[in-house]
């Protein structure tokens, strides 16, 4: 734990050590705002509560989670950097898990900051606060399975726009995969057992059940079990491409 908090730390002030943070907060709050007031209409709607702005939470993350993600591994390895974490006396695992955590961590100081939205709907009306505490919980969960999968296939490249692209698709797929579309074309050849194992797979299919109030444990192993396969697997990559 003592290697995994060094490391945390280290990373975490590497992003206040750079534009990287106030660039990407800016982007983050102010795409928040278009979204929330502007596509989603919160004041047209007549209703005190947050579905405008959680509802475009996948959408927002499927581009600026991989651009936090990207640098995670790519970054280290085009400067070389890596082989020097490497022969640090910390575990891959330690290593893995601190670098994540400090992402997630700017993730969630990037999430917090979207308070005011919150104040705005108090003031104006009588939300409910648990369904909103559960929707911030929600939205933080899914974050932390976008983030664990760009940290896995950051580890392949040196190349953050590769890194970028290859985890931008494979969210996409994480996302659509409960959509009718994406059923419907498999439903014609698989298993009805098949089709329901993809729509679980779904990030969607999870996340609209926390931001609508409902905390199923389910739902919370299901982005604790994405987020650590993930982790697993950036760390088998990081060990391969040691030994070879």
């Amino acid at each position: 734990m003592k290697a995994i908090r060094i490391i945390f730390k280290r990373e975490f002030a590497s992003y206040f050590n750079t534009p990287l943070a106030a660039v990407f907060l800016v982007i983050f709050l102010f795409m928040c705002g278009i979204f929330t007031f502007q596509l989603g209409g919160l004041f047209d709607r007549g209703q005190a509560d947050l579905r405008p702005f959680f509802n475009f939470h996948p959408w927002l993350y499927l581009f600026l989670v991989p651009a936090v993600a990207m640098r995670l591994w790519a970054e280290e390895r085009r400067l070389g950097t890596v082989e020097l974490l490497m022969t640090l006396p910390v575990n891959m695992r330690d290593l893995v898990l601190g670098k994540f955590l400090a992402a997630w961590a700017f993730l969630a100081v990037a999430l917090a900051m979207t308070f005011p939205i919150w104040l705005t709907v108090s003031y104006l009306g009588n939300p409910d606060h648990g369904v909103i505490i559960t929707s911030y919980l929600g939205s933080l969960l899914m974050a932390g399975a976008f983030l664990a999968i760009g940290s896995a296939l950051s580890a392949l490249t040196k190349n953050q726009v590769i890194a970028f692209v290859l985890c931008v698709v494979v969210c996409f797929g994480m996302l659509f995969s409960g959509f009718p579309l994406v059923l419907d074309f498999f439903g014609g050849w698989l298993p009805a057992f098949a089709i329901e194992a993809i729509a679980s797979l779904s990030f969607l299919t999870h996340y609209e059940a926390l931001s609508k109030g409902v905390i199923d444990l389910r739902d919370v192993l299901y982005f604790a079990l994405v987020t650590g396969v993930f982790l697993y697997i950036n760390a088998l990559i990081l060990d391969w491409k040691k030994a070879a």
